[in-house]
């Protein structure tokens, strides 16, 4: 792929261009797209650039588990569009992104393969790694694809993932995230986690106090960390990010909050004023930094005094 290309875009097999290929595929959800996920795509890349081929990922939505067990289906890390645009960052030439229903699932090993990768993708190459699962059932494994491969011509990549302490996971960061342990999480993700959604009106509670607050709308994209105060950043729109001071939870100090991620911008623009409206814009949350737990306190004045310490630190940490 040149530098400056766009990645295609395809939300289902009948998108995909009837002449494309041959391509270099892999297979995967990539929630959160960590650097287990990074090093796959760049094993893509770096095997489509040697074989003169195109270079593509093929993910599903919604993630399957949320289809096969949706009471148990694990917290998604990123949203969709977020997802995309991490996985546009990396270079690739095309995204496949297959709607996943029961009807789809029923699919054999074989004919998902066929169907996907030869008839509609023309690979060339799939790469997976060792615990890739496939087909009705997940009945198909790593040795099915090398031997689809062999009846239907393809090669055959296994990602080596060894050498770690622990093998980079979308469960570890999940982990992470659920204990507030960001710093953790940014480990595994190559990057710090981050919150994207529209900016809701709130209770006007942080105003009242002196610290107005950018309350991130319910729906959300992205797993929220544990209740406790963050140093971050906040991305608006248009491109500008703001130091910021982040706070998750239900704020035990006032009856009746329901739970809630909200940013304080530090060192926010005073005028004008309209400059500095966010409500009912996209925004992305970034969290760098664990500063503290929630914590009931007795009342405003010892709520305030905390608010401007948890400032000074979120200065300090994001320099």
């Amino acid at each position: 792929m040149d530098e400056g290309n766009v990645v295609q875009i395809w939300n289902s097999l009948d998108e995909v261009p009837r002449d494309f290929g041959p391509c270099v595929v892999t297979l995967g959800n990539f929630d959160g797209l960590h650097l287990g996920h990074q090093e796959v795509l760049g094993q893509v890349r770096a095997e489509a650039k040697a074989r003169g081929a195109l270079s593509v990922a093929l993910t599903f939505d919604p993630h399957p588990a949320l289809i096969h067990r949706p009471e148990s289906a694990p917290a998604q890390i990123m949203g969709l569009p977020d997802k995309l645009a991490a996985m546009e960052s990396l270079g690739l030439d095309g995204v496949l992104i297959l709607p996943y229903t029961l009807e789809f699932a029923q699919q054999t090993a074989e004919e998902f393969v066929r169907n996907v990768f030869v008839d509609t993708l023309g690979a060339c190459t799939v790469v997976v790694g060792h615990d890739v699962r496939f087909g009705r059932a997940n009945s198909g494994d790593l040795a099915t694809m090398v031997s689809l491969g062999a009846d239907l011509g393809f090669d055959v990549v296994v990602v080596n993932d060894e050498g770690h302490d622990r093998r980079w996971s979308s469960t570890w960061v999940r982990e992470a995230l659920h204990k507030g342990d960001v710093d953790t999480a940014a480990q595994v993700l190559g990057r710090s986690h981050t919150m994207s959604g529209e900016v809701v009106h709130g209770a006007a509670r942080g105003r009242e106090l002196g610290f107005p607050t950018a309350n991130l709308s319910p729906d959300a994209c992205g797993i929220i960390p544990a209740d406790g105060v963050y140093a971050g950043w906040l991305t608006d729109d248009d491109g500008h990010r703001w130091p910021a001071a982040i706070s998750v939870g239900s704020n035990p100090t006032f009856v009746g909050v329901s739970r809630q991620v909200e940013a304080f911008v530090i060192d926010r623009p005073q005028e004008p004023v309209e400059a500095f409206n966010l409500y009912g814009r996209h925004v992305v949350v970034e969290f760098v930094k664990r500063l503290r737990g929630m914590v009931a306190y007795t009342g405003a004045e010892a709520l305030i005094e905390q608010m401007h310490h948890d400032v000074e630190q979120s200065r300090a940490i994001l320099g």
